[in-house]
C-alpha cells in the first residue's frame, strides 16, 4: 500500500472566517487511509480552532505576514521538508504570497491556491494583480469556490484557465434540520415577544459584510412592520460602531448584537428570514447553512452568492450598497408566510442536492490525487471534476 499523500494547509489570518470554516471542513473529512493533514495557522486563529480540529491532525502556529520574517518562513520550510508535504493548500492570497513560493523552492508536487473572495477593493498597483500572475507561477491550481469566483479569477485576475477549477463550498448539511426548534425561552431572553417577526444576520461584524446598510434598511423596514426584530450574531471590529449606529436610528429596542456563538442552528430555527448584506463574498457557508434550516435568505447580488440564494427560487436577491431595495425585500418576505414557506422548501432541496461537505471533499480529494499522480483509485467523473476547468 502506498504512503498516504502528506497535505499541509496554511492560513496567515487573523480572524476566524469562512477560508478557515472551509479549512476545517477538508480536515474533518479527508480520507484518513488516503491523505495525512496538518495545519499551519496563525497563533490567533489556533486558539481560536481549538476544539474543532480533529485530533489526528497537527497543528503548528506561525505567524509569517511580512517579507522580513525570514525565521518564520524558514520554520515553515522545515516543516513542509519533515513531513514530506506533497499537496501545499493555501487559503486566501495574502497566505498563497508567502507560502507558494516557499513550497516551490522546498519542491512541493502540488501546490493549490484557494482565494475564496474577490478582491475588487483594491486600489492602486495592487488593483492590477501583478502580483497575483507573478506568484501565480508557483500554484499548480486555483480552487475556485463559486462559478462567480472562476470567472474573477480569470476574467479579472488574469490566472491561466487551465489552472482554475471550481469546487464549491459545502457544509455538513447534518447539523441542520428545518424542524428544528429555537431553544425554550431563547426569544424571552432577548426581550421579544412570541408573535415578533425577527431577523437573524449571521457574518462578522467587518466591513465586508454589510452590516451599516442593514441597519439604515431596518429603519426603513419598521415603518411598515412596528414589531420587526433582528438578531446579529458574530462578533467584529466594528460593533461599537453599529451599536452607536443602532443608538442614532432609535433602533435600540429592535436590535441584538449577541455575539460570537457556536449553536448557529439554534439561531436560524428563531428566524423567520436571514439576511445577508454583504458587499462581496466568495460563496457564503451561511446562505448553505441558513437554507438547510429551512429558512430562506434575502442576500444581496454579489459574486457567487446567487448561485446558493437563487431570486425568486430559494429566496430574494437585491443590489449591494441600496438600503431601500434591502427593506422592501425584507418587508415583502415578512409579510408573506406563503412566499417564506415555498423559498424554504426549495432552498433545502438545493443545498442538499449540490452544496454538501460530503461533495466538495471528493472533488478535493480527486484533485489532490490527480497533482500527485496517484488517480488510480479515483471515479473517472471525481477525476474531471478536478481537471482544469473541468467543473466548470
Amino acid at each position: 500500500m502506498s504512503r498516504r499523500i502528506s497535505v499541509l494547509y496554511f492560513s496567515n489570518a487573523q480572524v476566524r472566517g469562512g477560508a478557515e470554516e472551509h479549512i476545517l471542513t477538508l480536515l474533518r473529512r479527508l480520507d484518513r487511509t488516503r491523505f495525512a493533514a496538518h495545519l499551519v495557522c496563525t497563533p490567533a486563529v489556533a486558539t481560536k480552532l481549538r476544539g474543532d480540529v480533529p485530533a489526528d491532525v497537527g497543528v503548528t502556529p506561525l505567524t509569517l505576514c511580512h517579507p522580513r520574517q525570514l525565521r518564520a518562513a524558514a520554520g515553515l520550510a522545515r516543516i513542509i521538508r519533515e513531513r514530506r508535504v506533497e499537496v501545499l493548500h493555501s487559503h486566501l492570497f495574502y497566505a498563497s504570497l508567502f507560502a507558494s513560493p516557499i513550497g516551490r523552492l522546498c519542491r512541493v508536487p502540488f501546490i493549490v491556491e484557494t482565494p475564496h473572495i474577490s478582491e475588487r477593493w483594491r486600489q492602486g498597483l495592487k488593483s492590477h494583480y501583478v502580483v497575483d500572475r507573478t506568484v501565480g507561477r508557483c500554484v499548480d491550481r486555483y480552487v475556485a469556490v463559486s462559478e462567480a469566483n472562476g470567472r474573477y479569477l480569470t476574467e479579472e485576475k488574469g490566472l491561466p484557465a487551465q489552472k482554475v477549477v471550481v469546487i464549491h463550498n459545502g457544509s455538513d448539511l447534518g447539523r441542520f434540520d428545518p424542524r428544528r426548534a429555537a431553544p425554550p425561552g431563547l426569544r424571552k431572553s432577548l426581550g421579544f415577544a412570541e408573535d415578533d417577526p425577527i431577523i437573524v444576520a449571521v457574518g462578522r461584524l467587518e466591513p465586508q459584510k454589510g452590516h451599516a446598510v442593514l441597519l439604515d434598511a431596518l429603519a426603513i423596514v419598521r415603518r411598515a412592520l412596528p414589531a420587526v426584530r433582528l438578531v446579529c450574531v458574530g462578533e467584529g471590529g466594528l460593533r461599537a460602531a453599529l451599536e452607536a449606529q443602532v443608538g442614532v436610528l432609535g433602533l435600540s429596542d429592535v436590535v441584538r448584537f449577541v455575539g460570537q456563538q457556536t449553536n448557529i442552528p439554534d439561531w436560524f430555527a428563531l428566524a423567520d428570514v436571514t439576511v445577508l448584506p454583504s458587499l462581496y463574498e466568495g460563496l457564503p457557508l451561511v446562505a448553505i447553512e441558513s437554507l438547510a434550516c429551512g429558512r430562506p435568505m434575502v442576500a444581496t447580488a454579489v459574486d457567487g452568492t446567487p448561485e446558493v440564494v437563487v431570486n425568486e427560487e430559494t429566496g430574494l436577491t437585491v443590489p449591494p450598497n441600496e438600503p431601500a431595495a434591502l427593506a422592501a425585500a425584507l418587508t415583502r418576505i415578512l409579510g408573506d408566510p406563503a412566499l417564506r414557506g415555498r423559498l424554504a422548501r426549495a432552498g433545502r432541496e438545493r443545498v442538499v442536492a449540490r452544496f454538501s461537505d460530503r461533495i466538495q471533499v471528493a472533488r478535493t480529494e480527486a484533485l489532490y490525487e490527480l497533482g500527485v499522480g496517484r488517480e488510480s483509485g479515483v471515479s473517472t467523473a471525481a477525476v474531471q471534476l478536478a481537471t482544469a476547468g473541468g467543473s466548470r
